[in-house]
């Protein structure tokens, strides 16, 4: 799919809850500028749930238009619905996607077995390479490493894993059964440097909406093989990553955002702002590291 960073957009929302198209257009030249390796629209990060339809095919053609070849987009569609997902990869298809990001379904979560024939059902209705994503914290169903390498040695196109389930020894494992096959990115900021050096090929990031040059710089140490470079900047940079996730993403890093002027800081319900408390902390860190 890519390796290095590819940045899991926010979705910046007007005082009066209309998608902002224009500011959405900034946060993507602050992405390109820094030379990130993909754009991931409306992922959890992008509050996907709450974004209609005609929004959807807007923010895709924005994104496909912005990149222009340059790097691939990747639009989530993944729901608990399979007819679903398959409706939503049709639309992306339509708007010039390169890939999609699949969450596994959430609710009524099903059984390793159920994955596979959801998975490979999905991929044998589309051209486009997808991302399997792995968050089992917020959808309650993990894939287990055998699980992903069986549904993705069926269809071709199931391309790659997102590994948010935070559990180091199974990713380990994953990462040795795809034996290089697949592409393997941890969905969590603050592993993306053992992952990579453990053989995975990138982040799929939230923290990099803030500082997608510094993303970009660790990415692209642990590429070229400059291990300690790459640990400075993971450490320099690691109590902000955490941080921003000090509340339910994405409501931490649109505050952030907001320091910087990337975002209103608005979200759809059911999320409600970040704390005082909290957002006291982040500004903190972002003067501690001479950000704002």
């Amino acid at each position: 799919m890519f390796k290095g960073v590819g940045t899991a957009l926010i979705t910046p929302f007007k005082d009066n809850g209309e998608v902002d198209y224009d500011l959405f257009k900034k946060i993507l030249d602050h992405q390109l500028e820094n030379n990130v390796d993909a754009l991931v629209v409306l992922g959890t990060t992008g509050e996907s749930p709450t974004v209609h339809l005609e929004e959807r095919k807007e923010l895709t053609k924005i994104a496909v238009a912005k990149a222009d070849g340059e790097v691939p987009v990747i639009i989530g569609t993944g729901t608990n619905d399979t007819v679903k997902v398959i409706e939503m990869n049709k639309l992306a298809e339509e708007q010039g996607a390169d890939g999609l990001l699949i969450v596994t379904p959430y609710y009524n979560k099903t059984s390793q077995a159920g994955l596979v024939d959801h998975y490979t059902h999905i991929a044998s209705q589309t051209e486009l390479p997808i991302i399997a994503y792995n968050v089992p914290s917020r959808t309650g169903v993990n894939i287990e490493p055998e699980t992903f390498k069986k549904m993705a040695q069926m269809e071709d196109n199931i391309a790659a894993i997102k590994e948010a389930s935070g559990d180091m020894s199974q990713i380990l494992n994953v990462i040795e059964i795809a034996k290089d096959s697949k592409t393997i990115l941890s969905g969590n900021d603050d592993q993306a440097l053992p992952l990579m050096l453990c053989g995975g090929s990138g982040v799929i990031s939230v923290f990099s909406n803030l500082m997608p040059g510094v993303m970009k710089e660790i990415t692209s140490h642990i590429l070229a093989g400059d291990y300690q470079a790459a640990r400075d900047l993971h450490y320099k940079y690691l109590k902000l990553m955490r941080l921003i996730f000090v509340d339910v993403n994405p409501i931490p890093i649109k505050f952030a955002m907001q320091q910087i002027g990337l975002s209103n800081n608005n979200l759809r319900r059911p999320l409600v702002k970040l704390s005082k408390e909290h957002q006291q902390l982040i500004l903190d860190e972002m003067k501690e590291l001479d950000i704002v």
